[in-house]
């Protein structure tokens, strides 16, 4: 197979516009979330629906017209975007209709023949360039295209329900497929905020595999247990339980279609549970509610749960059918997982892993088993990408002829070029929101290659078009409040990637390619040079959860840029946004670019430019203005009311940490800022707000 020569679909350069007229076959389930996802994402984009019955399309459009009013009753969409999804509807019966369509997506019942019969009907009358792919869950590409005169121009992409708001999407790479179109896939559903997970041409690809056998198992614990005590063990690793989900997607039929596919192909140990023929929806509980399990029973239950987790994993990797990164990433997104497999193998560890393996081999005789040491699996970043382009020079994005599909990507430079490394960070569930590991992947590629002759520089992006990163999470923090000299140390430890970097000799580009927020903004302004696209903006938000920046934000900001001192004041104590066009003017901003396909280029070109340079944070005291506050009833910018203790706290320590003899002890008292901030009531307030999803009421605290 071959392979992709960048991991970040965003850093490609796609071969294709974004399409203008779209035809979906089925205006079924999902055909019409399908359709809503990239109207409401893709400007003026004319849609065809298809299908046999009049009242289906009927229906269709009635729901087309429900979702857009929702969508602005909920502020997910403006109402230009809503009657971007209402306009330009075309419903018909005839395949003719498609005759004008850059891509035709079919959503249709999983029937071979019933899809075969309307991708040969769609071929007959659409343009030469047009794409054509399926929503398949579980039909090889190769089963569904080989009889097309062209089948290159075609392959899987498949949803998740619901369609318009799950990231996930798989796309198959098959043997005649053209890996340019793949590629362009990638790329288009990345720009229109999914997250494309590329898998191998197998029956069921990669995360049905997960989810289908996960249900069929839970069928196959019902000689022994109910419905009930199988999602409430269940909903220790996932959201919902198996039976939950099956009941709101009438899923019986799909895990019996699903697995007998794979018992055809690979064993009668895949066979579907028969309860699922026979069943019909399933007397389990509600989301977030529990049944009492005996013990013994509920250590059943795990094991075979996790059993079934783990041996298809190893499964997935041992046959290359997918990437470690994007089976841990797709199980979060696709199916609300707490962590994915690989995770939790990680978790449990070797001895137990192996424990649960055994027992599950002794239930499943003819289950694959790992081929592997268990450590084997973890070997890769969870949440970061690390792509090479070129140093000097375009680069480009051309499909390699050799490389293998899954796991190795290979680069597009000549053996002797020297790279610049652009770190992608990768949580889009949480709009790439930096944790522990997250920080911890970040350092590790920079501790790797800070001394590689070969790597000029790096670059830190953030996956998709909408965010750099939203902030950091909160994490162990609110088990500290009260806390002084803990919740110092807390902050401290979360700095140890930014205080590296100040320190770097090799030069960090930052490259916005959306918001930045908090300790996602706190991470680009410790980089030695920004780029943005024009739609980027910058904010710091934690005043309003009743705390104050604590790695850097008070310090940094007034030390690299002291003329824009009064900006700061206002982001620090008002949570005001600050725009990238306005960064530019002030200098925080060093280039500023009109679109996503520009941004990476131009955040080498300044790698380039910065080589050779010290790249050190003013060291000596710093004049700045001084920070007013408004005392008796203060609030951000929102109109949200703050909290003044809070308030004073972050007027004492910016004025503080300017006057500090070193940068050191500057941050030193950025440190102990937040830990008085985590001591007052407003912290404990806004931290318990957040966790609740309501707004704090800092009134009562002062």
């Amino acid at each position: 197979m071959k392979g992709f020569s960048l991991n970040n679909p965003l850093l490609t350069t796609p071969t294709r516009p974004l399409p203008k007229w779209l035809g979906v076959v089925g205006a079924g389930t999902i055909g019409p979330d399908i359709a809503y996802y990239l109207k409401s994402e893709i400007p003026d984009l004319h849609l065809v629906l298809v299908d046999v019955r009049q009242d289906a399309l009927d229906q269709a459009v009635d729901r087309l017209h429900a979702y857009a009013d929702k969508g602005v009753a909920r502020g997910k969409l403006t109402p230009e975007q809503a009657d971007n999804v209402r306009n330009n509807i075309v419903p018909s019966l005839d395949y003719e209709a498609l005759a004008y369509c850059d891509w035709i997506i079919e959503a249709a019942t999983e029937n071979l023949e019933l899809k075969k019969r309307i991708f040969s009907q769609a071929e007959a009358v659409i343009r030469p360039d047009a794409i054509i792919t399926s929503n398949t869950s579980s039909i090889p590409a190769a089963r569904l295209f080989s009889h097309l005169k062209h089948p290159e121009r075609s392959t899987v992409t498949h949803f998740f329900a619901p369609a318009y708001r799950n990231h996930a999407v798989e796309v198959i790479r098959w043997e005649k497929s053209d890996p340019g179109m793949v590629e362009y896939l990638r790329w288009l559903f990345c720009t229109t905020g999914k997250v494309p997970l590329m898998t191998k041409d197998v029956v069921c690809f990669m995360l049905d595999r997960i989810f289908d056998n996960w249900c069929n198992e839970s069928g196959l614990l019902l000689d022994r247990a109910t419905p009930a005590q199988v999602d409430t063990i269940a909903a220790g690793f996932a959201t919902v339980g198996p039976f939950f989900v099956l009941n709101m997607s009438n899923g019986n039929p799909i895990i019996v279609e699903t697995n007998t596919l794979q018992m055809e192909v690979e064993g009668a140990h895949y066979r579907p549970a028969e309860a699922f023929r026979t069943g019909g929806r399933w007397d389990t509980v509600k989301m977030g509610e529990t049944v009492d399990v005996p013990a013994t029973l509920a250590a059943t239950i795990r094991d075979r749960l996790l059993g079934i987790l783990l041996s298809q994993s190893a499964d997935i990797l041992d046959r290359g059918i997918g990437t470690p990164e994007d089976l841990d990433l797709g199980c979060r997104l696709a199916f609300a997982f707490r962590k994915g497999p690989l995770e939790l193998m990680r978790d449990l560890g070797a001895g137990e892993c192996t424990r649960i393996l055994n027992r599950f081999q002794q239930d499943q005789p003819g289950m694959p088993m790992p081929k592997r040491d268990m450590a084997a699996y973890q070997d890769f970043n969870r949440f970061v990408l690390v792509d090479d382009v070129p140093a000097a020079g375009a680069y480009h994005s051309g499909v390699t002829a050799d490389a293998k599909h899954t796991g190795v990507r290979a680069s597009a430079l000549t053996p002797d070029a020297q790279v610049v490394k652009v770190i992608t960070l990768r949580r889009p569930e949480a709009l790439n929101a930096i944790h522990d590991e997250m920080t911890n992947e970040i350092l590790a590629v920079l501790k790797q290659f800070e001394q590689d002759p070969t790597v000029a520089g790096f670059v830190i992006t953030g996956y998709g078009a909408r965010a750099f990163s939203a902030g950091a999470d909160i994490g162990r923090f609110p088990s500290m409040l009260g806390d002084r000299n803990q919740s110092a140390e807390y902050a401290r430890v979360c700095s140890r990637l930014l205080v590296h970097l100040d320190a770097f000799k090799k030069p960090v580009v930052a490259a916005l390619n959306g918001m930045a927020l908090g300790g996602g903004l706190e991470l680009a302004m410790r980089c030695h040079g920004i780029v943005a696209t024009h739609n980027a903006w910058m904010q710091f938000p934690e005043i309003t959860l009743g705390i104050v920046p604590g790695i850097g934000a008070m310090v940094v900001p007034y030390r690299r840029w002291p003329a824009a001192a009064n900006t700061f004041h206002h982001m620090l104590t008002r949570a005001e946004k600050l725009s990238a066009e306005a960064a530019m003017e002030l200098g925080v901003i060093d280039t500023l670019v009109s679109d996503h396909g520009s941004l990476i280029p131009a955040a080498v070109w300044l790698v380039n430019e910065l080589r050779d340079r010290t790249h050190h944070i003013a060291d000596g005291p710093v004049r700045i203005p001084p920070v007013i506050i408004e005392v008796t009833s203060p609030h951000a910018v929102s109109g949200q009311r703050l909290s003044a203790t809070v308030l004073e706290i972050l007027r004492r320590s910016i004025h503080d940490a300017a006057a500090a003899k070193s940068l050191n002890e500057a941050l030193e008292i950025g440190y102990f800022g937040f830990g008085d901030s985590a001591c007052t009531a407003a912290a404990k307030e806004g931290i318990s707000a957040f966790g609740e999803r309501r707004k704090p009421d800092f009134a009562k605290t002062g």
